[in-house]
């Protein structure tokens, strides 16, 4: 009950016309840079900080968040309309979301894209509000071993649900994983298959390698299959987003699942990109059309989708009790907050309670304008498909070599993206997965970071990781999920070879 009193509380505060004003400029923001690849949440937030100084601490934090949802919203466009990921989180959202939109579904598929970030966000809001607390003091309970259980179970979760072979997606990974290690190591500061260049002292940045493997490389394929001279057919209207609505209940499990999941690993925190990477698995695995996924299912955009944005604002949880980003924009965020005087912590609640529940009622007004706002322009969005590829080619790809080129003004970025592209191309041409690598590239700092701090707490000991339930937990159930197919092949063959029921030998 104190909490709903807050709450409306947190409502008074934004009744002042200038915070809503703010918001919606937030939310116009964040959808433009969502949906330019490159750019991201976190750096947009960053790049506007400095305009909000002259601001109050309530509206400034009002407009960077709107900025973060409508970052959230947008990331999802691209990823359907041109299988170029605008956000990290929206990988898994190109699966079923880009062949959606090659049926001629693109309609449908945005607009269950933002509905199911609509409804993980209103799971995770309500979540920020109540449970803060309860999930406050879970949160301290992950160290190192933990953090890495989760990763291994993100990892393992692709082996064992993955409907390409285990071994493809194992080499895939691997080859992730050493992309990964190229830099300077985070532990001891050496430097690592650099190969004498000052370049490749940063590594190879996630952002870059997305926009390379899935923007660049699906030109090229497409150039290969003869340049499609005309556009395609994108019908969008009031009629088809009643439609979707219509079919997204049946997906209820999936949606409540994506939910769970992202709080889970906004909290933690893993992040919104793991999120909607074990949203997508585990909806594939619970699916009765999982075998169908990656073809155009519904239920593979809603799932992703969904989990992302649970996760993004369920981050901000451990930020405002803890002072611990759950993300690279709450961590932008949280210097915002030092810069204006305020200290993150479970005293915020007490000494700046028009600040935080403020926060908090501005996420569900957020989430509530973010919804109209992108739903009325998806019809101007996916009008983009109706230009000839002869024309949005060449825009697609200077579009790509600005967002790689923004990311660190390096040109050098280019042509690492056109590196990655023709990555891309060979693995689609070689039916290998991408998502097994780029899950690999963008976590594989993290588990290592946590795996070596693991060991040298433990000693060099391998029995941290079942050192308590928590992690031990964690730790089989990504076991199981990495010899999952082995299990189902053994279990398959004793069912093949036992006799039927009721059969038996007589003699005479």
């Amino acid at each position: 009950m104190e909490a709903l009193l807050s709450l409306i509380h947190g409502f008074g505060v934004l009744a002042d016309p200038m915070n809503i004003f703010y918001m919606f400029l937030g939310i116009f923001l964040g959808v433009l840079i969502g949906v330019l690849p490159g750019l991201g949440g976190a750096n947009g937030v960053a790049i506007l900080l400095p305009l909000t100084f002259s601001m109050s601490p309530t509206s400034a934090i009002i407009m960077l968040s709107s900025i973060y949802w409508g970052a959230l919203f947008g990331g999802a466009i691209t990823s359907v309309l041109f299988n170029i990921p605008g956000e990290p989180w929206s990988v898994a959202t190109t699966f079923d979301g880009y062949p959606m939109a090659q049926k001629g579904r693109a309609g449908e598929a945005l607009t269950a894209a933002f509905t199911g970030s609509f409804f993980g966000a209103f799971i995770a809001t309500i979540v920020l509000t109540f449970l803060a607390p309860v999930i406050a003091r879970f949160a301290l309970q992950f160290g190192p071993a933990e953090f890495f259980a989760v990763y291994l179970l993100t990892f393992c979760s692709f082996v064992g649900m993955g409907k390409e072979s285990p071994f493809k997606t194992i080499a895939a990974m691997m080859l992730g994983f050493a992309l990964a290690a190229v830099g300077i190591d985070t532990v001891t500061g050496q430097l690592r298959m650099t190969f004498g260049s000052t370049e490749l002292l940063r590594g190879f940045d996630f952002l870059i390698a997305v926009i390379g493997l899935f923007g660049v490389g699906e030109i090229l394929l497409t150039m290969e299959e003869g340049l499609a001279f005309r556009g395609s057919t994108a019908r969008i209207n009031a009629k088809v987003v009643l439609h979707t609505w219509a079919q997204l209940p049946r997906y209820w499990a999936s949606a409540l699942r994506g939910s769970v999941v992202g709080c889970w690993m906004g909290i933690t925190p893993g992040g919104a990109t793991p999120a909607s990477f074990m949203s997508y698995g585990l909806a594939k695995r619970f699916s009765k059309n999982g075998p169908k996924f990656g073809t155009g299912e519904v239920e593979g955009v809603l799932a992703p989708e969904t989990a992302a944005h649970a996760a993004g604002t369920s981050a901000l949880l451990p930020m405002l009790t803890l002072g611990i980003p759950g993300s690279p924009t709450a961590a932008v965020m949280l210097g915002g907050l030092l810069i204006w005087g305020l200290q993150p912590g479970p005293l915020l609640f007490v000494e700046q309670k028009d600040f935080v529940w403020g926060l908090i009622a501005s996420i569900y007004l957020g989430n509530i304008a973010g919804l109209i706002v992108v739903l009325t322009t998806v019809p101007l969005f996916a009008s983009i498909l109706r230009i000839p590829f002869s024309i949005i080619a060449p825009i697609i790809l200077v579009v790509c070599a600005v967002g790689a080129y923004t990311v660190h003004n390096a040109l050098l970025d280019i042509s690492v993206m056109l590196l990655f592209g023709v990555i891309g191309y060979v693995f689609k041409k070689l039916n290998y997965p991408l998502a097994p690598l780029v899950l690999a590239l963008v976590l594989g700092d993290m588990a290592e970071s946590s795996f070596r701090q693991a060991m040298l707490l433990s000693n060099g000991s391998l029995s941290i990781f079942v050192s308590n339930f928590l992690v031990g937990s964690i730790v089989a159930l990504a076991l199981l999920m990495l010899f999952w197919p082995l299990i189902s092949l053994l279990l398959a063959r004793a069912k093949a070879t036992r006799p039927p029921d009721g059969h038996m030998v007589q003699a005479e």
